[in-house]
């Protein structure tokens, strides 16, 4: 089975003006992320924007990204959906489409107690018959998943992985003490952008920035330093996409999801890597000041 560890990008999903999907673009971004060294693609993330997609547009993105990839890296797949049942419909055909995985989260819209959360990933990972990666996203779906339900998950071989974008560092920490008490029954991936120098510092097993999908070099340097004990290294690294990420402030008064993924988007856009910035509706794109603003940090931090 594979191991999930190691830089896994969230892999934007790029849209021509007209609101098509972009499907050239998306092959360049692809290679973009597999050039670069990265350990595996996480398609239909928050950052995909998995939640402006229908499910047809779902399976299309799934089938490119996997066949662009061609087995270079493993390729795992957001299942975001109401309940159980509808994420293994989602979950069989990820990975009837070659996934290798499948991301889930707890349960959307739907209101259930800790118990019915882990029943949830009983029923999913029975469902599916492949790895379930558990994703921590309460700015999402309002709940954080414990770190005795994910352990004991874990310790069943219902997860394999956990994403953790929680913002929660305190309960990772302790989620990163249990796992290795109990011997490392998962991998435990970070969705920080800022902390992940610290995060591998204390135990963590890979990360999944966003931001990675403007500059995963510098994010397959920063693993790599941490993975060989170089700490100055990687906080140099680190301390330099801090500065990129500040593209995200750049627009002002703006959406959670239109905010942050518009800049990735723009900045990929000055790079040449996808042919628009565009934005699914009713989402909007950035303004001309915006991008420009974000293109002098691209040059400020060498990648422009």
């Amino acid at each position: 089975m594979t191991e999930f560890r190691g830089i896994i990008p969230p892999v934007l999903t790029p849209f021509t003006p007209s609101g098509e999907l972009d499907l050239p673009s998306l092959d360049r971004l692809v290679d973009h992320l597999v050039d670069a060294g990265v350990d595996g693609l996480f398609a239909l993330g928050s950052s995909g924007q998995v939640a402006y997609l229908t499910d047809a547009q779902r399976g299309t993105v799934v089938r490119r990204i996997v066949a662009r990839t061609a087995g270079r890296v493993p390729v795992v797949v957001g299942t975001a959906d109401l309940t159980a049942p509808r994420v293994i419909e989602q979950g069989r055909a990820a990975v009837a489409a070659g996934a290798s995985g499948i991301v889930v989260t707890a349960p959307l819209y739907a209101i259930n107690d800790a118990a019915e959360i882990g029943r949830h990933f009983r029923m999913i990972a029975a469902g599916v018959g492949a790895p379930v990666l558990a994703y921590d996203v309460p700015v999402r779906v309002h709940t954080k998943l414990g770190v005795g339900m994910l352990l004991e998950l874990a310790r069943d071989g219902v997860i394999v992985s956990v994403k953790d974008s929680s913002g929660d560092d305190v309960a990772f920490r302790r989620l990163v003490a249990a796992n290795a008490d109990a011997g490392r029954p998962m991998t435990l991936l970070s969705g920080h952008e800022l902390m992940l120098d610290g995060m591998f510092l204390l135990g963590g097993d890979g990360g999944v920035p966003g931001l990675a999908n403007v500059d995963p070099a510098g994010y397959v340097r920063l693993w790599r330093a941490a993975q060989a004990g170089d700490w100055v290294a990687a906080r140099a690294e680190q301390d330099r996409l801090a500065r990129l990420f500040d593209i995200v402030f750049v627009p002002q008064g703006r959406s959670g999801d239109a905010g942050g993924i518009g800049a990735f988007k723009a900045a990929l856009a000055l790079l040449g890597v996808i042919d628009s910035a565009s934005m699914p509706a009713p989402l909007e794109g950035l303004s001309a000041s915006d991008v420009d603003a974000i293109g002098a940090i691209l040059r400020e931090v060498g990648l422009l």
